[in-house]
């Protein structure tokens, strides 16, 4: 069964399955591990969709070592 991208509980070990979408569930536990400042762009969604096995915590790590490279 497909994760409810929607309205189901995400934490860091939620897995990324290939029914993944970017909903405001999403934002908000994103927002809650990266701070305020979080915000999607494109090639950091890329990143998520691209098949290659990862959990939530595993984005959420990314999207912070991005940011602190930039």
């Amino acid at each position: 069964m497909d994760f409810d991208w929607h309205g189901g509980q995400i934490s860091r070990d939620t897995i990324v399955d290939a029914g993944y979408r970017n909903t405001q569930n999403v934002r908000r536990f994103l927002a809650l591990e990266c701070g305020a400042d979080f915000k999607f762009d494109r090639d950091f969604m890329a990143w998520v969709g691209d098949g290659v096995g990862k959990n939530m915590g595993d984005v959420a790590d990314e999207w912070l070592r991005r940011r602190r490279s930039t």
